[in-house]
């Protein structure tokens, strides 16, 4: 029904449509839980990161420190300082890792 929704405006975007109040009240109420549990996901993903050590990214991903020394300074890999000392976002390694 969405679709069939969202195609008819694409092909007609001057056309009127007629709503109930109850209807919209309703859809705004999906679209706001659908966000809210959508954000709500994302929140715990963060809090659930997992910060590795240089060691360990390089045994990782099979680099040298000195690759992982230039991938800081070139921004593609930027390290977290926690205490003086750097550590890397296993989110960001396994995106290297899946090629993204």
């Amino acid at each position: 029904m969405t679709q069939t929704l969202i195609d008819a405006a694409k092909q007609c975007p001057g056309m009127v449509v007629s709503i109930k109040v109850g209807d919209l009240i309703e859809a705004n109420t999906l679209l706001i839980e659908n966000v809210k549990s959508q954000l709500e996901q994302k929140i715990a993903d963060a809090s659930a990161e997992t910060y590795l050590s240089k060691e360990k990214v390089c045994e990782m991903l099979d680099v040298s420190t000195t690759t992982l020394w230039r991938w800081e300074k070139a921004g593609y890999l930027v390290p977290v300082a926690f205490g003086g000392q750097k550590r890397y976002k296993k989110s960001d390694v396994q995106r290297i890792i899946e090629g993204e």
